[in-house]
């Protein structure tokens, strides 16, 4: 079952007033699509949000409770038309009674649940271990965590109010000067896994979120500045597999910038010079075989890392990770849930622990399917990088 909700269709409960604390696009204004994944147990609340229209789905899912209420994991920001939306699934299943953080690093995340919290004042609050925030560690509840229902996840799952439905484990990476944690969660009954980053999937088609306000797609769609933007399904599809490209690798092989009197140049002869336009700035261009990139990161549908994971974050723990993966691995899942790009998508513990074999002693470092040519620029950022960064 995968069926989408429709919300009223009403601007101002796109708002969000509290934008310029992340102030990532779309700003002030995100709308919410919410769908059923698993009939009367599993919907996921879709937002988007991005840099320089790369835009990304960020995800929500909420988990109907045997005994009645729900389970939160991952909020997004609570506007009007995304708390309605929750209340929809309240008045049917019961109240929101725990809320669940679960990342340390993801800010992206961790700065929705306070105000999510607060719209449903009877739920507890389980975060992640080793919260941090920069430039000081401040406390949760100065952080808006509600402090009297706030606790963080206990090591062992067995010792939660939600244990007798879901198991979880806690990848736990140490990086001195803060952490990267993420819990993957398992809902038995549904076997479904809940992850934030650690494994993706990207597809060639744009997500439905991304749909609503398509002009981030079809900006990127374009080989350069002075061709005009077009609303057509090919050209949202080519502007999707571009931003994917953008998010996973931030300077993929298959785009050349843009010299300084070149990016003038083109700019004068850009069709559009509005602030939308960014006033006719186009600062690369794509080359022919852009698109063997993204058939590489999307092969078959398959979970993957992202590429800043497999470079930057996880090889700083690779015994941790992997006992991790291996855990993960034993259970009974058919299908994982992320909280960006592609959810659900299909995939068997097997496959799950493959998507980690780029650490194994063993490895041939190939990084699975994806292409060297577009992990040089990552791998440049390591290599550039002090060896005390974090």
């Amino acid at each position: 079952m995968n069926s989408q909700i429709q919300s009223q269709n009403n601007p101002q409960d796109w708002s969000w007033p509290f934008w310029p604390a992340l102030p990532l696009y779309p700003y002030g204004r995100r709308r919410t699509v919410c769908r059923e994944i698993v009939k009367d147990t599993i919907w996921t609340f879709d937002q988007v949000q991005g840099i320089l229209y790369t835009v990304v789905p960020i995800r929500m899912s909420v988990i109907r409770l045997n005994a009645g209420g729900l389970l939160v994991y991952a909020p997004v920001a609570p506007t009007k038309e995304c708390v309605r939306l929750v209340n929809e699934l309240v008045a049917k299943y019961g109240e929101v009674k725990y809320i669940i953080l679960p990342t340390s690093s993801g800010l992206e995340h961790k700065i929705f649940v306070g105000p999510f919290a607060r719209k449903f004042p009877q739920a507890q609050v389980f975060v992640a271990p080793h919260q941090w925030s920069f430039p000081f560690n401040l406390p949760l509840s100065w952080l808006g965590f509600p402090q009297k229902r706030t606790q963080t996840l206990p090591e062992d799952s067995r010792q939660t109010p939600f244990a007798d439905e879901f198991d979880y484990a806690v990848l736990d990476i140490n990086l001195g000067r803060g952490a990267f944690v993420e819990v993957a969660f398992l809902h038995r009954r549904s076997h479904t896994l809940l992850v934030t980053d650690s494994v993706l999937s990207v597809s060639a088609q744009p997500p439905t979120i991304l749909q609503l306000e398509p002009y981030p797609l079809l900006f990127h769609a374009r080989d350069n500045a002075s061709q005009a933007i077009e609303d057509t399904p090919a050209n949202r599809r080519q502007g999707w597999q571009r931003i994917a490209l953008f998010a996973l690798y931030f300077r993929p092989s298959a785009i050349e910038l843009s010299g300084f009197v070149q990016m003038w140049r083109e700019a004068l002869k850009a069709p559009d010079h509005s602030p939308k336009a960014y006033f006719g700035f186009f600062p690369f261009r794509w080359r022919e075989n852009w698109q063997q990139s993204f058939t590489a990161l999307s092969a078959n549908g398959r979970p993957f890392v992202a590429p800043i994971l497999q470079i930057l974050i996880l090889p700083q723990a690779p015994t941790q990770v992997r006992n991790w993966a291996d855990t993960v691995a034993k259970w009974d899942f058919q299908q994982i849930i992320a909280c960006h790009f592609d959810a659900p998508f299909a995939a068997s513990p097997e496959q799950f622990r493959q998507a980690f074999n780029f650490l194994d002693e063993n490895a041939n470092n190939n990084h699975q399917t994806l292409l060297a040519e577009d992990l040089k620029f990552i791998q440049e950022l390591e290599a550039d990088l002090p060896k005390n960064w974090v």
